[in-house]
Order: structure tokens, then sequence, then C-alpha cells
């Protein structure tokens, strides 16, 4: 499998025409988006990742070629701008909001959303409030914690079942480990050639 960086978006006049079907990371400033991305293809350094908040301020669509072999089509991996803390000015974190969801409302190649959560502190307000919101505009979603790696078993086993009261299975996933990579493969949807 390959990847490839393709466009950084910051309007929907930049947006991808070819139509290939989509998939979005959608979470907090510094959740692992970026991180988890680079660990889906196995390629380091294709999506940036910082350990500032507010990195990601476009909408980066990177290509994902299965190969021949998986018999599958093209399809893209969507990084989205990060929501909550970002030393940014505000007007800017509302242009972010703005763009995300023009991307939400219009793209019909989008065909699932990843709700990203750092498992350090499970659902915030604002992750809340996407979840809401996917679920009212009936757009399919999972979720997925992150960070796994840097909670106890015992710790583990409370943040997934806080992440379960919310009527949410999660996927765990540890960038450091690669715990969570299989799984989330097999979630997402695969396009098979016409």
């Amino acid at each position: 499998m390959l990847a490839r960086f393709v466009v950084s978006a910051a309007g929907p006049g930049q947006f991808p025409t070819d139509g290939l079907a989509e998939v979005a990371f959608l979470g907090r400033s510094n959740v692992g988006k970026s991180s988890l991305i680079n660990a889906l293809v196995g390629q380091r350094g294709l999506a940036f990742t910082s350990s500032t908040p507010g990195r990601t301020q476009t909408i980066n669509f990177y290509r994902v070629i299965p190969g021949a072999a998986e018999g599958e089509r093209d399809f893209y991996f969507v990084d989205l701008p990060g929501y909550g803390y970002a030393r940014v000015p505000k007007v800017r974190t509302e242009e972010w909001k703005q763009l995300i969801e023009t991307y939400l409302l219009t793209r019909t190649t989008l065909e699932l959303s990843f709700v990203i959560l750092d498992a350090r502190r499970g659902w915030t307000p604002q992750d809340l409030q996407l979840k809401q919101w996917l679920e009212h505009y009936n757009r399919r979603y999972l979720v997925i914690a992150t960070k796994m790696d840097k909670l106890n078993q015992s710790e583990q086993a409370r943040t997934l079942a806080q992440i379960r009261n919310e009527s949410a299975e999660p996927l765990p996933f540890s960038a450091i480990t690669g715990r969570g990579v299989r799984e989330i493969w097999q979630a997402i949807p695969r396009t098979k050639p016409q």
C-alpha cells in the first residue's frame, strides 16, 4: 500500500473532484489524528505531527493507493483541523469550524468519519457536540481512542467504559505500539473498482 499527500485545502474550491471515496479524521487539537494516519499507512512523516496544538489549519487530503493485489480503488484519508485549544486568534478557529462544517455537509464522497478521542480525557463537551452533529446529519462515524499506551490496564478499562456510556464502541489505538491498526482497517469501507 502507498499513500501520498495531495492538497492542503483552505476552501471547497480546492477539494479533489475525482469522486474517490473519503474517510475523515475529526478530533480535538493534538489528539493524534496525524499520527493515526501515519500509522495506518505505515509511512512516518506523511501527515505532519506536532506537540503544539493547532498545527493542522487546512483540510489535508492523502490519497491511499491499496495496490492491484487488493483489487480495491484508491481513496482519500482526510485530516481536518482540530477543535479546542490552539494558539491562534478566535476568528481563525471560527474559520476552521466553518470550513469543517462545509466539508462535512457537502462531500457526497465522504463514507466514514473517525471521531478521535484522547483516551486520557475521554469525551469532552466539544467531542459530544461533534457526535450529536454527525448523528443529526446522518453521517456515519466510528470512535477511536488514541494514546492507549499512556494508560495502565485499569485506566484503559475505565476510559473505554466511559466512552461506551455515550452509546459508542471505541476502537483502542496506540501510535507507539501499533495497537488497533488492523481493527481500524477492518472498519474502513473498501470500494471495489467498477
